[in-house]
């Protein structure tokens, strides 16, 4: 809802109380835009959703409310009643205009609200192994993440944004034997190390093993091999990270929190030991071939999961449980994860043991990110030309620009699967959304600094902006505070480019009718100029919040 759009429910609410003495229960109605503007500005079903309980014609119950109304909404030019019942309003032009010193004056904070006080969340998203660079898969999961942190963040939440570094496994091994193979290589004994059958070959192991010789010569040749394995291990882990943080900040991706997996096997593994052993209390394990079980089927899983392995090793599942639990502990009890689509059963496993020790159903939210193909005139792109690995997030980032990558990555949900058009991304046309997004910016901005119009000063009234195209525009730019609100509430920031587009086409269509400078009549102007810049700053605020940048010329 906009912010009038939200006076008008609560006022409808009131009038009902006053008139026919009931509470209408919450949702009953709905306040929202007619799809024929000549019924008004905003329009209401509340008569004929009280028509049963009261049990009369909604347009008996009607017409009072609509009196009623008059009264109670200064903000309303009229309230008339159309049949069956609908209630409409019509805004006064001053209630809409006066929005624009408001916007000017927010500025940066205009679209903020306070929805969200009082909750913390913690949001993990991309979370790729350290074994190498982020590819374009991991490029939608970094996108829509920073996405729902920056709209939850302006809608009041307090947000922790996590990265969790899966480096206690198998392929931080693999990661160590790779670049052993690479360094032993670079000194020309490559048939004394031999790269494992599913190491990893991507042209970043190479360079870190040569930056590695470069430092250390060749001591590692003759070192002992758990101590060569030991540092290999670390350095390559900790220069994948690396990287991988440069390229999500070139991405416009800020993480608060690296949160790794080898944090919980350390003194004895005592946070996973605690976990295991607060759900041996709750009788939720038991042992069999000896392994450890959790009682999965207990709580909506197909089949019992193994915690600790015959072995004595523990499977995935089991420090998972003890970092989720550790998120509790550190006063998020709200969790977000964004997690690939192939992880879909792992959802319900994760969500039960966390049922199971006791949190409530929603603690745990998962997201989970859908395939994308890379297109090329019809043909799916996997490979980097110049690599021949697959294709990275820098390496798209330098093809079609950062904010067309975001852009397009945001601008679908994620649930469902998407292609990403190259050639429509790189085209600099109004095919291509994201440039017609900017290209308003850019128009906006030319009017406002055009050499040849006076410069706008913020005016006490704008009561000459009557024009139809005019009032719709400050009825677009009056939902920007209740649209970030939903969009952070419901995780979804598409919502907010298809906000984008709306606002962008309602423009276009403002500047291609109306006339802004008008050298005759300098207030016209004056006012016009006003409403610019307050689509201006909406405009900008709104594409932050997507990670898209606005220019101020193209």
């Amino acid at each position: 809802m906009s912010d009038f759009e939200s006076k008008f429910y609560e006022a409808v609410r009131e009038a009902v109380r006053d008139v026919w003495e009931i509470e209408p229960e919450e949702g009953l109605y709905v306040v929202e835009t007619p799809q024929n503007p000549d019924f008004g500005d905003y329009s209401t079903n509340v008569a004929m959703k009280l028509a049963r309980a009261l049990r009369r014609s909604p347009m008996d119950i009607a017409a009072p409310l609509a009196d009623k109304l008059a009264e109670i909404l200064p903000e309303a030019e009229s309230v008339t009643v159309a049949r069956p019942g609908f209630i409409n309003f019509k805004l006064k032009a001053d209630a809409l205009s006066s929005l624009i010193n408001t916007v000017i004056e927010l500025g940066v904070d205009y679209g903020k609200n306070d929805s969200g006080r009082g909750q913390r969340w913690l949001i993990e998203w991309v979370s790729a192994n350290p074994t190498g660079r982020l590819h374009c898969g991991h490029a939608r999961n970094a996108a829509w993440g920073d996405c729902i942190c920056r709209l939850m963040e302006a809608s009041g939440y307090e947000v922790l944004r996590e990265y969790y570094v899966n480096d206690a496994g198998n392929q931080i091994v693999m990661l160590g034997k790779s670049i052993s193979a690479r360094y032993f290589e670079h000194f020309g004994r490559a048939e004394d190390c031999p790269m494992p059958e599913d190491g990893y070959h991507a042209e970043d192991i190479r360079a870190i093993a040569d930056e590695i010789a470069a430092e250390d010569g060749d001591k590692w040749l003759s070192a002992p091999e758990d101590e060569r394995m030991a540092y290999f291990m670390q350095t390559g882990k900790e220069r994948e990270l690396k990287v991988i943080e440069e390229d999500l900040l070139s991405y416009g991706v800020k993480i608060d929190s690296w949160m790794h997996e080898t944090f919980f096997y350390e003194n004895d593994r005592a946070r996973i030991e605690s976990c295991l052993k607060r759900m041996e209390e709750l009788g939720l394990t038991y042992e069999q071939d000896g392994a450890l079980w959790f009682r999965s089927t207990d709580y909506g899983d197909d089949k019992d999961r193994v915690l600790r392995k015959s072995d004595g090793t523990l499977s995935y599942l089991t420090p998972d449980v003890a970092n989720h639990v550790y998120k509790v502990e550190r006063g998020y009890p709200r969790l977000v994860d964004l997690w690939g689509a192939d992880h879909h059963s792992y959802v319900v496993r994760m969500q039960a043991a966390l049922r199971a020790l006791g949190y409530p159903e929603d603690t745990l939210a998962v997201d989970l990110i859908q395939m994308v193909r890379m297109i090329e005139d019809g043909k799916e792109v996997k490979m980097s030309k110049r690599t021949g690995n697959a294709l990275s997030l820098r390496e798209l980032c330098e093809d079609i620009g950062v904010d067309a990558a975001r852009w397009f990555f945001v601008s679908k949900d994620v649930a469902t699967h998407m292609d990403l058009d190259l050639r429509l991304a790189r085209s600099r046309d109004n095919d291509n959304p994201v440039y017609y997004a900017q290209y308003a910016h850019a128009r906006m901005n030319s009017v406002l600094t055009n050499p040849k119009i006076a410069k706008f000063e913020k005016a006490a009234r704008y009561d000459r902006l009557t024009d139809e195209r005019e009032l719709l525009l400050l009825r677009k730019i009056s939902e920007f505070p209740a649209e970030v609100a939903a969009d952070a509430a419901l995780r979804k920031p598409n919502k907010m480019t298809d906000y984008i587009l709306s606002l962008v086409k309602t423009f276009h269509a403002y500047y291609n009718a109306v006339r802004v400078n008008n050298p005759d009549d300098p207030e016209l102007t004056n006012q016009r100029l006003g409403l610019v810049t307050a689509t201006m700053i909406t405009l900008k605020n709104a594409l932050n919040l997507i990670g898209v940048s606005a220019p101020d010329s193209m």
